[in-house]
């Protein structure tokens, strides 16, 4: 029996390594991985943060580490581990479409299940379902292939995660956990909401039943809602489409009843600055708004070149070799010329009547990202605005995207955003004023305590 189970294994093994690519020669495989270690000396914006010994000893190690990797999804794999110690989360590697779409990370076949980190644990807070009393909501994840879940998380998945902060890269891991190909087998120790242990194998490949269990909410680019006593509820879900501009205005004469506003911008990734802005005119009664303040490096050859033979004596009251010693090393930049932005005085007059001024409450959190915390800079020193949730994702910045071999991408932050003062934001997220965070009781119950905040906040102003 135990010969005929080892041989079923290992014609699995075999199927799923037949489905994986194997295109790229050992030139092409270093040649990604110089480009990738190039671009980043070249262009990162937070080079200054890494330790560039490690960095250049760890790029010598992967060309050999590159060679040996067995087919084309573990060399991308190896490529995100390498990317992920620059640990910033506008800096990724990004796997060919053909990898792609055979990797899957909620489909089992028979099952769907969705990871959320709830104080540090694996819980499973979504299922397909016809699987919802098997598995129950609240349900952890205490043991992976027979390794506790927090250990698995430390081998497998956490290195290959590049994150800005800890929060987000244990958000990711914990959504990652069951992250592979199709094929790929789990043997999974579940702990249940009753306490009942309960073991579970599962394979990846695609689940046919849409039906899950909490049903999920069609996300819209934009949603409004009502609640008691005139609260306005909407939801900015993105700024990567200038449409929610053209929504937002279209909302303006209804929500000028509202007697208090409720922004929602837990989903929203990001997108451009701009559409965030355009929107943001409409909130607030002052003419100068102040954005982020921004900085990318500046690299001139024959600066870096005098550098070598400059020492910091040199540079006191010298500009011109405190560029060189900077540049050898890696730290000249240039600032962008700061001024607040002004909404012109015919902007003012199409904006004249149109203005929501009222007390409002954002809702932030893990997922609030990149411009949608640009948002954010412009709200900080409103008023009649509060901030109500979780620290945001604290990432942003200007990613440059460019190929890697056979189809792959990656993309490298180049620009440094930070608070008009120059505090910083990335890194650390921007901090709500009044931090609410889902339980694992929200969880099963389905309730949004963030919301529910926001409301009663509100309310108790009037």
């Amino acid at each position: 029996m135990t010969k005929k189970i080892f041989i079923l294994v290992s014609c699995l093994a075999s199927l799923v390594n037949a489905q994986i690519p194997n295109q790229l020669s050992n030139t092409e495989k270093v040649y990604g991985l110089s480009k990738f270690w190039q671009e980043t000396n070249y262009n990162f914006i937070y080079l200054n943060k890494v330790d560039k010994t490690e960095w250049d000893s760890l790029y010598k190690e992967y060309i050999t580490k590159v060679q040996e990797t067995k087919n084309d999804y573990e060399y991308y794999r190896l490529l995100q581990k390498f990317c992920a110690f620059l640990k910033d989360g506008h800096t990724n590697i990004y796997f060919p479409k053909n990898i792609h779409d055979s990797i899957y990370n909620t489909h089992f076949g028979a099952y769907r299940i969705f990871l959320s980190n709830i104080e540090g644990k694996a819980i499973i807070t979504r299922v397909n379902e016809s699987k919802k009393k098997e598995i129950p909501i609240g349900t952890e994840i205490s043991k992976v292939n027979g390794i506790p879940t927090r250990d698995y998380l430390k081998k497998n998945v956490l290195p290959y995660i590049a994150s800005s902060t800890d929060y987000i890269l244990e958000d990711w891991a914990i959504w990652k956990l069951l992250e592979g190909y199709a094929g790929t087998q789990y043997d999974l120790e579940l702990k249940l909401p009753n306490g009942k242990i309960k073991n579970l194998t599962l394979t990846h490949s695609k689940t046919t039943e849409e039906a899950v269990f909490p049903k999920f909410k069609k996300r819209q680019l934009l949603d409004l809602k009502w609640y008691d006593d005139k609260i306005a509820y909407v939801a900015l879900n993105s700024f990567v489409d200038k449409k929610i501009d053209s929504l937002f205005y279209q909302k303006l004469p209804e929500l000028k009843k509202a007697k208090a506003l409720i922004i929602d911008l837990r989903n929203n990734g990001g997108g451009s600055t701009q559409i965030g802005f355009d929107i943001f005119k409409y909130l607030t009664n002052d003419t100068i708004l102040y954005g982020s303040k921004t900085q990318s490096r500046l690299h001139i050859p024959s600066f870096k070149a005098w550098g070598k033979w400059t020492e910091a004596k040199d540079t006191i009251n010298n500009t011109w070799s405190k560029q060189a010693y900077l540049s050898y090393r890696d730290e000249f930049y240039h600032d962008f010329p700061y001024a607040p932005d002004t909404i012109s005085v015919a902007e003012r007059k199409t904006l004249k009547g149109k203005r929501i001024i009222v007390p409002t409450v954002i809702l932030i959190g893990h997922d609030t990202a990149s411009s949608a915390e640009d948002f954010l800079i412009y709200a900080d020193n409103q008023k009649h605005m509060t901030k109500i949730g979780e620290p945001t994702f604290g990432s942003t910045g200007q990613p440059m995207l460019f190929d890697l071999p056979n189809g792959g991408q990656a993309r490298i932050c180049t620009k440094k955003d930070t608070y008009p003062n120059g505090e910083e934001f990335v890194g650390v997220g921007i901090k709500p004023d009044i931090k609410i965070s889902k339980s694992l009781s929200d969880y099963i119950e389905n309730k949004d305590p963030v919301l529910d905040k926001a409301i009663e906040f509100l309310s108790s102003k009037k």
